[in-house]
Order: structure tokens, then sequence, then C-alpha cells
């Protein structure tokens, strides 16, 4: 048993055919079938069935032997990065799950950034649900994602606080009022989308004495602006969701007291595991977006002085408690590269220049 067999196999299992597997690698059909018999033989177990109809498929001992190789091939992995960088190179490649809010909205200021720090450094992005983030951390498909709480057994930081704001139709009645309460939704048709805000809003209602009716769900915010268009009930839509619509002239947007919010959280399935890249990708990440710069200054503040406000010193200790986690990390080095993405989920042949290219068709079904 070796690396080129196992990452044949995981090959295999993720494309669900020996011959895509053999164009991804390199290798002859025959070649692809002698290898994994050879690995089937040594184990002793059958790993793999072809099935006319539905293409390869796991065997049991096969879908769990596939998480322990993504696992052994992550410390291939990460022995090379190490050996990189002790020459002065910050190189590998990093598996992020993405939604769309964040692909959106984030995602390709931070791979500019990576891009001109660290060249070496490429990319496999997996756009689907936040459920979707979650199942590939865990079976380590991914290697870093942004997720919303509950986390698991995933370990977690802080990326950033997500605001929370109402559509509505021009014509609706609420919009006279210069301020919306929770309380004034009481009842009110309701259109949500999906994506990890569902538990706060239970929250306030419940803390506000209102019922709240959900009337639509979905998974794209595209689908929830039109819907308020037709006068079918009120969104709720993240702030970060937003960058994905345009409203209509006849959609307003407004604030609600107390204001709603949803935590998005970069997640990996084990920090110590966690590569130089995966740590680099999630330092730079946090960098860019994690901490707005007024709150950084008075977090700086707040480290040197004791005096600063208390509001100051426990987001100081918030955020030193978040970088407990990214320990390690290397330091900035080359001002100028080009992104080189691996083709993954979704492609992006110059980031730097054109931002973020259009959202393939990603696993799963796709979330705002």
């Amino acid at each position: 048993m070796n690396q080129s067999q196992l990452s044949l196999f995981v090959q295999i299992a993720e494309s669900g055919s020996f011959t895509k597997a053999g164009q991804e690698l390199n290798m002859t059909q025959p070649a692809v079938s002698r290898a994994i018999a050879a690995l089937e033989a040594e184990l002793d177990v059958t790993l793999l069935i072809r099935d006319r109809k539905n293409g390869v498929l796991l065997t049991d001992v096969g879908k769990r032997l596939l998480v322990h190789c993504r696992s052994i091939l992550n410390g291939y992995e990460k022995i090379k990065q190490e050996i990189k960088s002790e020459k002065g190179f910050e190189v590998g490649t990093v598996r992020i799950g993405t939604f769309p809010a964040v692909s959106a909205r984030y995602l390709p200021a931070i791979l500019r950034v990576i891009g001109e720090r660290y060249p070496g450094i490429t990319f496999t992005l997996h756009e689907g649900t936040i459920d979707d983030i979650r199942s590939w951390l865990e079976s380590r498909v991914v290697d870093v994602g942004w997720i919303i709480p509950p986390s698991g057994e995933l370990e977690t930081v802080p990326f950033l606080t997500d605001k929370l704001y109402l559509l509505l139709r021009e014509d609706h009645p609420l919009l006279r009022q210069e301020i919306i309460a929770i309380r004034d939704l009481d009842d009110a048709p309701l259109i949500l989308c999906r994506g990890g805000y569902e538990v706060p809003l239970v929250e306030l209602f419940a803390q506000s004495d209102a019922r709240l009716r959900t009337k639509f769900q979905s998974h794209n915010i595209n689908t929830a602006v039109s819907m308020v268009q037709e006068g079918l009930g009120i969104a709720i839509v993240s702030d970060s969701s937003m960058a994905m619509s345009h409203l209509p002239p006849n959609v307003r947007m407004r604030a609600i007291e107390p204001m709603p919010v949803r935590e998005i959280m970069l997640a990996v399935p084990s920090m110590k595991d966690a590569s130089l890249a995966v740590k680099l990708f999630m330092k730079t990440a946090r960098e860019l977006f994690a901490v707005p710069d007024d709150e950084t200054s008075e977090q700086n503040t707040a480290e040197d002085e004791t005096s600063e406000s208390r509001t100051a010193e426990d987001e100081a200790s918030k955020r030193s408690t978040a970088d407990d986690n990214l320990t390690g990390l290397g330091a900035a080095i080359d001002e100028r590269s080009e992104i080189s993405v691996a083709e993954g989920k979704m492609s992006m042949p110059n980031a730097a220049e054109d931002g973020m290219a259009d959202a393939g068709a990603g696993k799963g079904e796709v979330t705002s």
C-alpha cells in the first residue's frame, strides 16, 4: 500500500469513475484497475463495486477506509509543506468549503491577498449548503470551511458577525414605521433563506413574545427577493447574502430592533492536524474581515493600556482566544504573484484581476 494507491482510491471514490480518476492522475484504464486490484488484494477486502447503472460504489469497509485515506494523504501534504517551509517557501493545496454568500462577498479578496503573499499555495473550491460543508469537513473532503454554529466536533475560530435585515414590498404597512421591532413581526408571513439564522430568530421571537410564522424557506436569495416582490411575505436575509442580489424598485430593506445576527465561523476537522497552508489561509481571512478597523484599534489599545473600556477588553480577550488556535503561522512572503487555483467546484482563471468567476454547479443545494 502506497501513496499513489491511496490517492487513486480517493479519486475514484470522489469521481465515481475509474476512467475519470485515471484521466485526473494521468493513468491508463488498465493501470488503474491493476492498482486497485493490488490494493484490495493486500488488504484482503473489496473496496469498490462497479455498477452499470450507478457507476462505481463504495462498499461499507470502503466508506470507512476513505476517511482514513484522506487523513493519511493530508499527512503526506503536511510533510511536503513543512519541508518547503523550512526552505523558505509556503506551498500546498487548500480545499475550501464555502457557501455562496461568502463566495461572492469575501472569498475573492482573500484569494487575491494569499496569491500575493504565498504564490505557492493553490486552492480547490467546493460550494454547497452549510450542512454540506459540515459533512465535507467531518469526512475530510475539504480542509477548511465556513459554517454557522453549532459546530459539533469541528474546531472553529470566529470569522465575522453577519447582520440580518428585513425585505418588504414598498406598499407594506410596516414601512410607515421608523423602527420595526421583532414584536411587529408577530404572526407575519415570513420568507427565510436557510443559512444558519433560524436558531437566533427563534430565540429573538421567543424573547419578544412573538410568533415566528415561516411561510416559505428558500436556499436562494434571489428567490426570496422575487417572493417579496410578488407580495408573498416579508423576507429575513443576511447582509452578506445581499451581495449576490439587487433589489428591484418596489422592494425595500429595513433594519430590525433588536438587530438579529448570525455568527460565521471558519472550521477545520482538527487545528492540530491542519497544514501550514490551511493556517495561513485562515490567518489571512481573519486579518481581512474578522475585525473591523475601528474594533482592531480598540483591541490593540486594550492590550497595551489596562485603562481601556470593558468593551474593548472583552473584544481583545475574544480575539486572543481565537488567535491561540492559529499559532505557528508563517509571515508574508513575495509581493507579486498570480493565484493558482486548482480545478475544483469553481474555476477562477484570474482572481486578482477579474474577481470571482461564475460559480459552477456545486455539490449539494446552494444556500445563501
